[in-house]
Parts: structure tokens; sequence; C-alpha cells
């Protein structure tokens, strides 16, 4: 009887130290795991043709398909590496509600909060977070209690810690009254903080990033320790696992059209082989989850009611895809109407703000609502010419990069050299046809996101500051406030816009010239 108790406990001992009691390294066996992946999501749900592909891409039933044949083949984890929630009309007339009752069903394991995320402010992101079967992450955030730093994982008896980390530029790339009270840490001080904590405790570490895939890579080479960094922000399509030091790098393209795979071998508690693609997503007949279906076309339903109603004609295909590198019709034509809407001389925004193309043909209302998803509202102001070249130098500052922050204008056109250093590119700035004035003051309108320094456009928050008065070749100094309508979204005026043109066929002017 002895014996035999003995042996039980013995057993009982056996099989905790199996799970989390044993240092790192205890599993002396050969164990294959699997990382399943998505980022940058944007509610994306359904099937949609990106510019310039003759065929439907995406589709998460479809790609809820395949993450369920892959997790029957070895223990998995399925991870979003942030900018879920927001974007597609599918999420943004729910304020991402549809798409957290997607990725519960989907199950999810984890996800790190995107910029994003933030865009519905902060008590929504905190409904949606407490709506979520999974942890949402955020170690470099403080003063939003809802995210959590790590959280660890077992997964065919291979522990994991997985640390969220956030891009420090959310303060910036969302509307600031977003992220009032909040602080983005440096995203490598963080990571290098939590390492000795969790190192000890697991076999593998995994940092969960919405950092960009360049910022990923400087994570690597700074920070020894990390096994795994699954990344999102840059919508970077990572076909094969990059590896930077001893670090494997993954991330999987944007809106769905992609699934991650990486497959990681173990031994003794070690990495010692892997292998990852991606899986590209395409809506083919019999391959839909139907639960995810379901959900897909709830939600669609209730979306195509409110936004089907035709509101013009589009007689030229409207490019929104390369709105963060160069001029385009879409990018010109959404200046042209924020500047006739304020009554402005000139006008300048984010191609950031525009995030999908328009095809030749109807325009609905869904159309426009994808293509400019943010609920910004027209502001302008005054500002004199050192202000505006500022403005210009700033937003190309990045090129040949894409962000967000490329400027699409109405009212002037500029030429720049890229092989000249950032902040001395734009050579001549022209309004009707006359060179720019440092001195002068014109009537500048934008977004009310850059209006508020978003973007880092701090010229346009200084220009509204109380107070502020012109000062000749004072950057960015202004007179102040001259049009503000919150009750109008810039997608809204757009849209009145084009109804009251019926048929429009903008194109590329010559607005923006790249010196050869």
């Amino acid at each position: 009887m002895i014996r035999k108790i003995a042996a039980v406990f013995l057993l009982s001992v056996l099989l905790a130290t199996a799970l989390w009691g044993s240092p790192a390294g205890a599993a002396d066996r050969q164990t294959v795991i699997r990382l399943l992946y998505v980022n940058d999501f944007h509610g994306f749900a359904e099937p949609y043709r990106p510019f310039g592909s003759l065929k439907p891409e995406g589709g998460v039933a479809y790609l809820a398909h395949q993450v369920k044949l892959l997790r029957q083949e070895r223990p998995s984890l399925f991870l979003a590496a942030g900018d879920m929630i927001q974007g597609d009309n599918w999420a943004n007339l729910f304020q991402g509600a549809s798409v957290i009752e997607l990725m519960n069903a989907m199950k999810f394991d984890a996800m790190v909060v995107g910029n994003h995320e933030f865009d519905f402010g902060q008590e929504v992101l905190k409904k949606r977070i407490a709506e979520a079967h999974f942890p949402v992450l955020g170690a470099n955030v403080t003063g939003f209690p809802p995210l959590k730093p790590y959280v660890l994982k077992n997964v065919g008896g291979i522990r994991i810690a997985i640390i969220g980390v956030i891009t420090p530029e959310t303060a910036e790339t969302t509307h600031p009254r977003n992220v009032t009270g909040l602080t983005f840490l440096p995203a490598e001080n963080t990571v290098r903080r939590f390492l000795p904590k969790l190192k000890p405790r697991v076999d593998l570490v995994l940092v969960l990033s919405h950092l960009g895939y360049p910022a990923d890579r400087r994570l690597a080479e700074s920070v020894p320790g990390i096994d795994v960094i699954v990344g999102g922000h840059s919508h970077t399509k990572l076909t094969q696992p990059v590896k930077v030091n001893e670090t494997l790098i993954v991330q999987a393209f944007e809106h769905g059209r992609a699934l991650g795979v990486l497959d990681l071998t173990l031994k003794d508690g070690h990495l010692t082989a892997y292998s990852g693609y991606l899986k590209e997503i395409e809506p083919i007949e019999g391959q839909a989850d139907p639960e995810i279906l379901k959900i897909v076309q709830k939600y669609a339903a209730k979306m195509e009611a409110e936004l089907k109603a035709p509101v013009g004609e589009a007689a030229v295909e409207l490019d929104g895809a390369q709105v963060r590198t160069r001029e385009t019709n879409l990018g010109n034509l959404v200046a042209d109407v924020v500047r006739e809407k304020a009554g402005a001389e000139v006008a300048i925004i984010n191609g950031g703000s525009i995030r999908a193309s328009i095809s030749r043909g109807i325009i609905t209302r869904k159309d426009i609502y994808k293509a400019l998803p943010h609920r910004d509202y027209i502001v302008a102001f005054r500002l004199n010419g050192a202000g505006i070249r500022a403005a210009l130098e700033h937003g190309i500052s990045e090129l040949p990069g894409a962000a967000g922050k490329f400027p699409q204008v109405s009212g002037l056109s500029f030429t720049y050299d890229i092989k000249a250093p950032p902040g001395r590119r734009v050579q001549k700035i022209f309004l009707d046809g006359r060179e720019l004035d440092n001195h002068k003051e014109y009537i500048v309108a934008t977004n009310d996101f850059l209006a508020a320094g978003g973007d880092g456009f701090r010229m346009f928050s200084e220009a509204l500051k109380p107070g502020a008065a012109a000062e000749a070749g004072g950057v960015g100094q202004s007179q102040g406030l001259v049009y503000r309508d919150p009750g109008t979204p810039v997608s809204d005026a757009v849209i009145a816009f084009i109804q009251r043109k019926k048929v429009i066929a903008p194109g590329v002017e010559g607005r923006i010239t790249a010196l050869p």
C-alpha cells in the first residue's frame, strides 16, 4: 500500500514538473510546435481585389479554414501582431466589436495592441479588450491597465513567454486625444527589462511586435535572448523567416491576404531547427470555415444596409495604393475637396489617411468609407511659407520608405531631390504659378489629425496654439484658426463633392515631382 501511494505521488510530481515546475530545458525529447500569425488585418473580413490585381484575395473565413487544418497537424499558437480592429467598414461601423467576435471564434491565443487600436479612443478600446477571450499585450505602454505586458503559454510541453510591444510612434500616428495620459516607452529597453525575469522560466521567448520590420531588426540586433519576433505595423511580406543574430523575424503582409506559418523544432528545451512560409489566402469555393463565414455575413449584411447607396461614378480607377510614396489621383481628389470645403489656398493631407483604392464605375458610400475610414474633419489656419516648406520637408523625409505622413497636396506643386538629406530635399514650391514666399501667410487646410500634430506635423499644432502670432521667417507661426467643422468628416465631404459632380475623373497633374 505504501509503495502504491509513493508511486502515485511520484507520478504527480513528474506530471507537474513536465508542465511548469522544471527548469528550462527539461524537455528531453524532440518536439515540433507551430506558430500561426497574422498582422495588420484592419478589419478586411471579406475578400477584395487589391489595386492592380485581377482577382480577389483574402477573406477571413478562408483564412480560418487554413488555420483549422494547420492546427490539426501539431501543437500550435495563433497570434495577432496588431492593427486588427480598425480600417475596413466591416470593422469601423461597429468600432471593432465585429473583429473581436471573429477573433474569439477563431480562438486566437494572444494579440499585441497596434497603433490603430487606439483610433476609436481609450474607452472603446477598453470595451474591446474586455470582450476578448485572449490577452491583449502592450509591455511598453504605461497608463493603460487593460494591457498585459506578457503572457506565458505551454504548447506541446514547450513553455513560451510572449512579450508584446508597440511602436512608440503611436503617440503621433493616432489622434493625440486618443492617447492622452499614456506613455509609449522604447521597445528595446522594455524587452531588455523583462528578459531576465522570464528567460529562466521558459524554453522560448517570443516578442509579439507592432514596431515594423526595420525596428524588429534593430531589436534583434541590440537585445540578445529573443528567439522569435512575430511582427506587424510595416505590412511587410516576409515569405521566409529572417534570422538576425540568433533571432527569427516573421511577418505576414496585410489584410488577411496571407497566413504566417513557422514550425520550430526543440530538443532538450533548445531551438534546433525551423522552417516557415506564408500561406496566401484566396476565396476558393468549399474552403470557407462555416462558423466564421456566418459571422462575416452577419456584419456584412448590417454594413451593406447602410452603405450600398451610390453617390456617383468614377470614370477612372482611383489609386489609393501608392499614396505613401507619390502623387496619386485619389490623393489629389481628397486634397482638392479639403481645400475647397475650407476655402483655403493650400491643402496638405497625409497619404496614410487614404487606406484603399476605388474601382472604376459606380461609387458607393462603402467605397468612400473604405478609402477614408478615419472620422477626421477639416481644419484650416494661417501659416507662413516657411511653415508650408517645413511641412512638405517633414512629409517626404522618410522616402523612399512608404510613410503615412507623405503629403498629398492641393493648390501648390513642388519638386524634391531624394538624393539630398532629409530636411533639405524640397527644391521649388509654386502656388498659382508663383514661387512660395517664406514670409507671406497663406490659408492652409488639413485634417484635424495633422492639425493636432499627428504624424509629427508639429508645425501645424504650433500654428494653432492660442496667442500664436506671425513672425517673419518663423517656421509654423500664424494668426491661428480660420475654419473648423467637426461635424463633417473628410469622407462625408468627399461624398458630397462626388454627388454634386456625378462623374469624376481626377488625374495626376505633376503636383509632386521627383527630380532626376
